[in-house]
């Protein structure tokens, strides 16, 4: 994605509105994988609307450090589907 805060947020500003695939650290070695929409993006974090019949949360939110140090790892579907 990037190699600094800066240019994960400038990245993600670009993509607002975007659908994305998101795989997070759950801890003790569990893995969450949720699907979503790249919301709103705030100075410190970044809102993803989940899909309602997938998951029980409405929102979530994570920082730009859990990016930077690859504990939420994003995916953007329409870039996978175009082959970028």
């Amino acid at each position: 994605m990037g190699k600094t805060i800066n240019d994960i947020k400038c990245a993600l500003d670009e993509r607002v509105g975007k659908r994305l695939s998101l795989k997070a650290n759950g801890g003790r070695r569990k893995t969450i994988q949720r699907v979503g929409v790249l919301e709103e993006t705030y100075p410190s974090v970044f809102i993803v609307r989940l899909d309602k019949e997938s998951n029980a949360y409405e929102r979530v939110s994570y920082s730009y450090t859990d990016v930077l140090t690859d504990s939420v790892e994003l995916t953007f579907l329409e870039e996978i589907a175009s082959g970028q």
